[in-house]
């Protein structure tokens, strides 16, 4: 199982992206790692990984990627990139695409 220590290597290799649409404010996070990319919703404690429904749902825990963006808010490490509210809808096809 993955841990703290795949948490802070995504954390210091810059993986765990904010993508906020302006002007409306609207946030999609995401987590990329070496091989794929996940979505996330920090606040719900939500990952689009399949480790999530192990470790969130079986277990009572949470999966790497949250940890991530955790210690990536702590240590200020967030990449935050801007889109225009026109480019959300693409955004979020592209993600589910890559969801299939």
């Amino acid at each position: 199982m993955k841990g703290r220590g795949d948490a802070d290597s995504i954390v210091s290799d810059r993986g765990v992206k904010l993508h906020q649409f302006e002007p409306s404010g609207r946030k999609i996070w995401t987590v990329v790692g070496k091989e794929n990319e996940h979505w996330l919703d920090p606040d719900l404690g939500f990952c689009s990984c399949a480790d999530y429904y192990y470790n969130a749902m079986e277990k009572e825990g949470e999966c790497y990627h949250l940890r991530a963006v955790k210690t990536a808010k702590e240590q200020d490490k967030v990449e935050v990139i801007l889109f225009a509210d026109s480019e959300f809808e693409g955004f979020v096809a592209a993600l589910v695409e890559d969801l299939i």
